[in-house]
């Protein structure tokens, strides 16, 4: 008998490889550069507070200081604690996914080219069933060890990078039998293969997370 997440997993990777690890070399984000800082050259007799100075962008020259780092150490609430544990937890299931959604929307476009002009329906769906079939020896695996939740992630994550949710994916590519046999059994389980992503409400904490992970990856959308 399958279970609960044996079937989940037939649906996310039903929606993946209709779709389409691969990140662009690191790029280092260089700090940014404090403001330079200069010695008063020129003391009077009365001067006894010797000071640096910083000059501004606009060429202002003011006296300027830094303290040392303080830290001050407290107790979390029980609401901060929860907002840091599902923070954590979100931020660990986009960097374990975001690979895959970046590499779903490289197949989807690798797909899509190679459609172009073919009417044919018999050798469009040749086309999709050796692209699934590759998919599958190189995925398969991997997605069913993904947890519930990362595979939710991964499902908003596809639908940032492709711009469709999955439910449209598997139609375009599946039909819509496929589209909606997996859709009955996602509304079953509490899940939703229609669901988009909203990067300024509900899913701002995802974006702000996987606008991190590009800077950090160097990894450009487009």
């Amino acid at each position: 008998m399958r279970t609960k997440k044996d079937i989940f997993f037939f649906r996310l990777l039903a929606c993946f490889l209709c779709t389409g690890f691969v990140l662009h070399g690191f790029a280092q984000t260089q700090p940014q550069t404090p403001p330079h800082i200069v010695n008063r050259a020129n003391l009077g007799v009365n001067d006894t507070i010797i000071v640096e100075a910083c000059v501004e962008p606009n060429g202002d020259t003011i006296p300027c200081s830094w303290l040392e780092d303080e830290y001050v150490l407290a107790k979390m609430t029980r609401a901060q604690r929860k907002r840091y544990v599902e923070w954590t937890r979100l931020r660990n299931a986009v960097y374990v996914t975001y690979p895959y959604a970046i590499k779903a929307s490289k197949v989807m476009n690798e797909i899509n080219a190679q459609l172009v002009n073919v009417d044919d329906k018999k050798k469009r769906k040749a086309i999709i069933m050796s692209r699934e079939k590759e998919l599958k020896k190189e995925f398969a695996d991997k997605l069913t060890q993904l947890s519930v939740y990362q595979g939710k992630v991964l499902m908003k994550l596809i639908y940032r990078q492709t711009g469709n949710n999955c439910y449209e994916i598997i139609e375009s590519y599946k039909g819509k039998f496929n589209a909606g046999f997996w859709q009955t059994v996602a509304l079953i389980f509490g899940s939703n293969l229609r669901q988009n992503y909203d990067p300024s409400g509900s899913d701002h904490d995802m974006e702000t997370i996987v606008q991190d992970v590009e800077r950090m990856y160097g990894v450009r959308r487009g």
